[in-house]
Formats: C-alpha cells, structure tokens, sequence
C-alpha cells in the first residue's frame, strides 16, 4: 500500500470519528471533487476549450462542496449562488490579467525536468494557465461563502428583529476574521511549497529583480492575490444576498 492511500484511509477514519456522518459526507464530497478534476484533464487533453471546461467543473466542484457540506438548504442555496456570481466576475477579470502577465508555459527552474518531453501538445498554454486559476480559487471562495451564510443565518435566527444595517455589520466582521486566515493561509501555502526554489535562488545569490521577473513565483503570487480577491468578493456578495432575502422575507410576511 503506497503513502498516498494510507494517508487517504487514516484521513477518511479520522472524519468518520470526528464528525460522523457529516465527516463521511465530506470525504466523499472531496473524492467527488478529485473524480471531476480528472475528468477536467482528460477533457482539456481531448481538445476540448480549457476555459470552459474548467468553468464548468468549477460549478459542478462548487455545487458538491457546498450542498454536501451544508444541511441547511437555505443557507447553502445562498452560498451557491454567490460563488457562482465570484465566478463569473474571477473569470472575467483573470483572462485580461493572465494575459498581459504572459506567465503562460513553463518557466526556466522547469525547463530540465521536461526537456526530455515533447511540448507539442496540442493545448493553449495561455487557456490553461486561465483554467488553472480559476480552479485554485475555489476552495477558498466556498469556505468563505459557507462560513458567511451560516453565521448570518444563524445570527438572524437568534436574533429574528435584528435590523439590516446590523446584519451588514456582522457580515463585515465575519469576512474581516476570515479574510485574515485565508489570506495567511494562502501565503504560507505558496511559500511553503517553493520554499526549495527560493534556497536554491538565494545559493545562486539571485537578486530580488530576479524572484519578479520569474514565471514561478509571479504566477504564485497571483494565484494568492486572485483568491484574496475573490474571499472579499464573495464576503460582500454572500452578505448582500443574506440581506436581501431577509428583507423579502419581512416584506412578505408584512403583506
């Protein structure tokens, strides 16, 4: 048995103990997300338009993660329709970025890894670095739409005459505690998996010129500045959708 599936065997019993059912649901709802991920490759390997494939696994991966992981279907079905909306607007502003970073392609740390490979592939780098990101933004946009929801939900639940203004401000802060642990999340996620390339830059006494024009780090860095903007997004939309609904809800029951 390799480490990869023991790993995967003491993960799967440790949500089982710790969170029942609800812990099963969720291993299940991540095996789900690796099937669509695979699926999402041999898609784009077929030929079919990176961009679009990955939008579409990116709503199917959204849709599993937040209604499996959520028993409430009010607060899910509002956390749903926020991260699509972040969706769309991510997806229309990483294109024109993507595009004039020209971070497509391997960088120059990976060129002696695939020299031995044909890069005739067949495959719009440039389409494949915007599918690739639109990806890596997803768990975070979930999670913080999740967290969002709930809290609002069950604030407004505690709390029935809590007036909008106070529903926007506790959405605020939710976002803002968020916001930080994402954020620092992010950036030691990104730091931690070069951190090999960045001893090996410093050996070779790079300068800090160096590290901005390098392909690698570039396209971190912005994959944790395309997720922190996408968390801010979704906590305004998720918090905006909260207090819409409630406001129809009093508009209805004042009819």
């Amino acid at each position: 048995m390799s480490a990869i599936s023991i790993l995967t065997l003491i993960l799967a019993v440790l949500m089982l103990i710790v969170g029942g059912k609800a812990g099963l649901t969720a291993f299940f709802s991540a095996v789900f997300n690796f099937i669509i991920l695979f699926i999402t490759v041999i898609l784009i390997t077929g030929g079919l338009p990176p961009v679009w494939v990955a939008f579409f696994a990116g709503v199917c991966i959204l849709a599993i993660t937040i209604y499996m992981g959520n028993k409430d279907e009010k607060t899910a079905n509002i956390a749903f329709k926020a991260t699509l909306i972040v969706l769309i607007v991510m997806l229309i502003l990483i294109i024109p970025m993507d595009h004039f970073a020209q971070i497509k392609g391997f960088a120059n740390e990976q060129s002696e890894e695939i020299e031995a490979f044909d890069l005739l592939v067949g495959v719009n780098f440039e389409q494949l670095l915007i599918a690739t990101t639109v990806l890596s933004t997803l768990g975070a946009i979930a999670e913080a739409a999740i967290a969002v929801a709930s809290g609002l939900n069950e604030l407004i639940e505690q709390r029935p005459t809590i007036t909008l203004p106070e529903v926007f401000k506790s959405g605020k802060t939710i976002g803002f505690q968020i916001m930080g642990m994402t954020f620092n999340t992010l950036f030691f996620g990104m730091f931690g998996s070069d951190l090999a390339l960045f001893i090996l830059l410093y050996k070779l006494d790079a300068d800090f010129s160096y590290y901005l024009n390098s392909k690698i780090f570039v396209k971190e860095c912005l994959a944790v500045l395309y997720s922190a903007i996408a968390v801010i997004f979704v906590i305004w939309i998720t918090t905006y959708l909260v207090g819409k609904k409630l406001n129809e809800k009093r508009a209805q029951i004042d009819k």
